[in-house]
């Protein structure tokens, strides 16, 4: 019987392609490693669904996170990066080459970036499984537009709540923030900007406890945290920004995790296991912002390189 097909070998393989792994992908390609980016399902990872950015330096006027994650990659294929639009589905980091396996093929690579950024938290309440994408979504960018003069629910209190809520006004009728404590996290300017748009209505202390509908989303029930009473809203869609879990369960027995499954990086980028560095969100609890990933992105390549020279 014929040997299966040796693995395809690189130098570098970074997994994903959201702003952490496009800027390493940048850095090692300018470094000339033609590294491979294995994208995943989608570029850009979370800020590919941002309407507009605009605290990202050189843009003044703001720029959407599709546009931004295009820009990144042309600049990263300038210099010699390689990028295949398929998913992961294994890893064994436990020898070297490491072994990348995708629905495809199967990678070699002398060192990884790992770049799987973090995956909407969910509510985890009745009917809100049932209702997803029948009402219940993530992303306001990708579904505002079916909106248009119905009234939604927005659920969180951060700057990913208000901004989406901000974002979902220009289809909406009405807007309704929920959120579970009595003042939002989110940054100074977002809250002024809630405060002056009449589509918004913000309901405080309180959860949502269920969802509701017969094939679509039709009302939901929220709890106030501080009364306890129980109130039934009604409502065309609901909109949940409460935070993100980070995209580890590739790594599960490989990589040192915190208690919240974020991937363990020293100041160099460095996992548990030499050769193998992550960015972005994957291993960063704390900033979550498209300007950290990508400043980690480009240590985690310069990491990389290094590494590489020292084999």
């Amino acid at each position: 019987m014929a040997n299966e097909a040796a693995p395809q070998h690189e130098k570098v393989i970074i997994l994903g392609a959201g702003p952490a792994g496009l800027v390493a992908a940048l850095y090692t390609a300018r470094a000339e490693l033609a590294p491979l980016i294995l994208t995943g399902m989608e570029l850009g990872g979370q800020v590919s669904l941002t309407n507009t950015v605009e605290n990202y330096p050189g843009f003044p006027e703001g720029i959407s996170g599709t546009q931004l994650s295009e820009l990144f990659q042309h600049q990263a294929e300038r210099f010699g990066a390689n990028f295949e639009f398929d998913s992961v589905t294994a890893v064994d980091l436990k020898k070297k080459p490491f072994i990348v396996r995708t629905y495809s093929k199967e990678f070699s690579a002398d060192t990884l970036i790992l770049a799987t950024g973090a995956s909407p938290v969910k509510l985890n309440v009745p009917g809100e499984e049932l209702l997803t994408g029948r009402g219940v979504s993530y992303c306001a960018t990708c579904d505002g537009w079916f909106f248009k003069n119905k009234e939604v629910v927005v659920v969180g209190g951060g700057d990913s709540a208000l901004e989406e809520g901000l974002f979902l006004t220009r289809f909406a009728s009405k807007v309704r923030i929920v959120h579970r404590r009595d003042t939002f996290r989110a940054g100074a300017i977002l809250q002024k900007r809630l405060a002056e748009n009449p589509k918004i209505e913000v309901i405080f202390d309180s959860v949502v406890e269920k969802i509701n509908g017969d094939g679509k989303v039709s009302s939901v029930d929220l709890r106030n945290v501080k009364t306890k009473a129980l109130t039934n809203l009604p409502t065309d869609g609901v909109f949940v920004f409460i935070g993100h879990n980070p995209n580890t369960s590739l790594y599960h027995g490989q990589l040192e995790m915190d208690e919240r499954g974020f991937l363990k990086v020293n100041g160099n980028m460095e996992t548990s296991i030499p050769g193998v560095f992550a960015a972005g969100e994957v291993g960063d609890p704390v900033y979550k912002q498209v300007i950290t990933s990508a400043g980690f992105g480009a240590a985690a390549a310069i990491q990389a390189s290094r590494y590489l020279e020292g084999l």
